[in-house]
C-alpha cells in the first residue's frame, strides 16, 4: 500500500506540491496547511493521501527524500552531514555518561582544583567552584543537545539555522580552531607518557635525547609524540562508532585505575588529614575576585564541547537518554578534582614535596608494573578526552566546509595533522601560562556563539526547523538569510566578542592597562559574551521580522 502511494506520488511531501494543483497561482503552504491537508480538498484522493500519510509517518522519514524544488545541494550534504536515522542511534543514557567520564578523566581536568587551591583557596572551595561551574555549564549542554536529538543532525548543520546556509562556517572554524590546538597539546601529554615507559639507557643516550634547535624538541621525544598520534588516529578510522566502543569500555577502567591511585594516596600518606587541614589564604574580598574568573575558566573549559554536542547527541536513542546521560557531568568532575587534589596534596607528605603532574609522579612512584598501569590509564585518559572533544567538532567543520571533498575521515586526519603543525611542544615550553591563557579565553569568546544558537532555536524558530531547508542552497529558503548569511548573527557575534577582546590583549601581555571595567568584563567573558549576543540576536531578529515560514518535520518522532 505504500509503495503505491509514492507510486503516485502521493506521499508525506504531496502537502508542498497539492497547492499547486489546486490552485490558480503557486503559493507557499502556511504550517496550518501543512499540518491539515485537509484544508486543500474533500475529495477522495485527500482522504486516500492522509491513508497514506498515516501509514508514512509511523516509519522514520528518510533523509533522502526531498522535493524536487528542495533537492539536497551537494555541497551541503554527505553521509557524514545527514541526518543520522533510527539505526544509528545506538548511545544509551549509559553511553553518553560514558563519553562524559572519558572527557573528564584526563590530565587537564586533574590539575584545575589543584590550581585554584594554589591560588589560595581551600580545598572544598576549589572543588566548589569546578562543580557549580558544570552545573551551570550543564543547562547549554542539555539546551543544545536537543536538537541534536530531535533532527540527528551534527553542529554544522544546526549552525545553518542561525548564521546561514553559508554564515554557518563561522562558528564551526573558530570552533575547530581550538580544537585543532588542544589536540596537539593533549598529545604532547600522552606522548610523554609513552616517553616515560621507555628504558633509562635509551632515554640517556646523547644522539636520541639531544635537543634540536630547528626542531624545538629531541627526536626522543618528537618519535614517543608520533606514535601516540598514529595510535589516537587508529582509533578515529573507524569513525564515530569506534570512539563511541572506545569511550564505552574505557570509562570502567578510568574509574578503577583512578580510584586505585587514590587508594595507593590514602594509604602511603596516612589519610587525607593535610588536604582537609588547608584553609583558606584569602580574605572574603580576595575570594570573590578570585571566584568569579575562576568559575569563567572552568565554564570554558567545557565551553568548546557545549557548542558542538549535537555531534553526539544525534547518536542518542532519546530526548531522555541524553539529558541523563549529561547530567552526571558535575558529580564527574567534582569527584575527579577531588582525586586530583587529593594525590596532589598526598606528595606532600610522601614525598617532601609537592608534585602536581600525574605523569612525573609515575616517575617517582618506581615499580614496573605500577609504572605500566599507570601509563596506560593516563595514555587511555588523553586519548578518550582527545578524540571525543578535540576531533569530531573539527572534523565535522572541514566536512560542512567541503563535502563534496571531505569525510568526516579526511577531516580528522586534517585535523591532526594541525595539530602536529600548532607544535606543541614549543608552546608548553615556551610559555605554558600563554597556552592556556589564550586557550581559555578563546573559548571564552565562543560563548556569544552558543548564546545565538539558543536564542534561535527556542526563542526565534520556536525549537523547530525544516530539515530540508537546512541542506537546501535556495535562495528563497528559510535559512539562506542574505546570500546564505545571517547578518544579524554576524553582528550579534560581533558584539559579543568586542567587548572581551582589550581584557584578553591585556591577559596575554600586549596591552599594559586597560580600563577595569574591561577586566571585570574579560574574568566573565563567557557571562558576559554569551547573554549580550543572544540578547542582542533576538531583539534585532524581532526588529527584521519574521522570515519565509518553512514546513517544520521532526525527522525522526520516536526521538523527541
Amino acid at each position: 500500500m505504500v509503495s503505491k502511494c509514492f507510486s503516485i506520488n502521493l506521499h508525506h511531501h504531496l502537502q508542498l506540491s497539492l497547492p499547486a494543483a489546486i490552485s490558480p497561482k503557486p503559493t507557499r503552504p502556511s504550517p496550518r496547511q501543512l499540518a491539515n491537508p485537509s484544508i486543500f480538498s474533500a475529495t477522495k484522493i485527500t482522504t486516500f493521501h492522509k491513508f497514506c500519510g498515516s501509514l508514512t509517518r509511523a516509519m522514520p522519514l528518510s533523509s533522502t527524500e526531498f522535493n524536487d524544488d528542495l533537492e539536497p545541494h551537494p555541497t551541503l550534504r554527505n553521509e557524514d552531514l545527514k541526518p543520522s536515522t533510527i539505526n544509528e542511534r545506538t548511545f544509551s543514557w549509559w553511553e553518553m555518561a560514558s563519553l562524559w567520564i572519558g572527557l573528564v578523566v584526563g590530565v587537564p581536568s586533574y590539575y584545575l582544583a589543584g590550581s585554584l587551591v594554589d591560588l589560595g583557596m581551600a580545598w572544598w572551595q576549589g572543588i566548589a567552584t569546578v562543580v557549580a561551574a558544570n552545573v551551570i555549564l550543564l543547562v547549554p549542554l542539555v539546551l543544545t543537545g536537543h536538537p541534536g536529538t530531535k533532527y540527528g543532525t551534527p553542529f554544522p548543520v544546526l549552525a545553518r539555522s542561525s548564521f546561514g546556509i553559508k554564515g554557518a562556517h563561522i562558528p564551526t572554524l573558530l570552533r575547530a580552531l581550538v580544537g585543532c590546538g588542544w589536540y596537539g597539546i593533549e598529545t604532547w601529554i600522552g606522548g610523554e607518557a609513552v616517553f616515560l615507559l621507555l628504558p633509562k639507557f635509551i632515554k640517556q643516550s646523547s644522539i636520541l635525547s639531544q635537543s634540536l634547535p630547528w626542531l624545538g624538541t629531541s627526536p626522543l621525544e618528537f618519535a614517543c609524540f608520533i606514535a601516540f598520534w598514529l595510535a589516537q588516529l587508529a582509533i578515529v578510522w573507524k569513525g564515530i562508532e569506534g570512539i563511541r566502543e572506545l569511550e564505552k569500555y574505557s570509562a570502567p577502567i578510568l574509574i578503577i585505575l583512578t580510584s586505585s591511585f587514590l587508594f595507593w594516596a590514602y594509604v602511603n600518606a596516612g589519610g587525607f588529614g593535610h588536604m582537609l587541614s588547608k584553609s583558606s589564604k584569602l580574605s572574603s574580598s580576595e575570594f570573590w575576585s578570585l571566584f568569579f574568573p575562576s568559575l569563567t575558566a572552568n565554564i570554558s573549559f567545557w565551553a568548546t564541547v557545549a557548542l558542538n554536542i549535537p555531534d553526539f547527541t544525534r547518536y542518542a536513542k532519546s530526548q531522555n537518554d541524553q539529558i541523563l546521560g549529561q547530567a552526571g557531568l558535575p558529580i564527574f568532575m567534582g569527584a575527579f578534582t577531588f582525586v586530583g587534589l587529593a594525590i596532589t596534596c598526598s606528595t606532600q607528605v610522601i614525598f617532601g614535596r609537592v608534585i602536581s603532574s600525574p605523569i612525573q609522579l609515575l616517575d617517582q612512584i618506581g615499580g614496573i608494573t605500577t609504572r605500566i598501569l599507570g601509563i596506560i590509564g593516563i595514555s587511555l585518559a588523553t586519548t578518550t578526552t582527545n578524540i571525543a572533544a578535540n576531533v569530531v567538532a573539527p572534523a565535522n567543520a572541514l566536512v560542512n566546509l567541503s563535502p563534496s571533498i571531505f569525510t568526516f575521515r579526511k577531516g580528522a586526519i586534517l585535523t591532526a595533522l594541525l595539530g602536529i603543525a600548532f607544535q606543541p611542544w614549543r608552546l608548553l615550553k615556551s610559555s605554558e601560562s600563554f597556552v592556556y591563557t589564550w586557550l581559555v579565553g578563546y573559548s571564552a569568546l565562543l560563548g556569544p556563539i552558543g548564546g545565538i544558537i539558543l536564542a534561535d532555536y527556542y526563542l526565534i524558530q520556536g525549537a523547530k526547523l525544516s530539515i530540508k531547508y537546512l541542506y537546501s542552497l535556495n535562495p528563497n529558503g528559510a535559512y539562506y538569510y542574505s546570500r546564505g548569511y545571517n547578518l544579524v548573527a554576524i553582528m550579534a557575534l560581533s558584539i559579543g566578542i568586542l567587548p572581551v577582546i582589550p581584557g584578553f590583549l591585556q591577559k596575554v601581555g600586549l596591552v599594559v592597562t586597560i580600563p577595569n571595567s574591561f577586566v571585570v568584563i574579560y574574568n566573565n567573558a563567557w557571562f558576559f559574551s554569551f547573554f549580550l549576543a543572544g540578547f542582542v540576536y533576538w531583539v534585532l531578529s524581532l526588529l527584521r521580522g519574521k522570515q519565509n515560514s518553512p514546513p517544520f518535520e521532526d525527522l525522526l518522532p520516536s526521538a523527541t
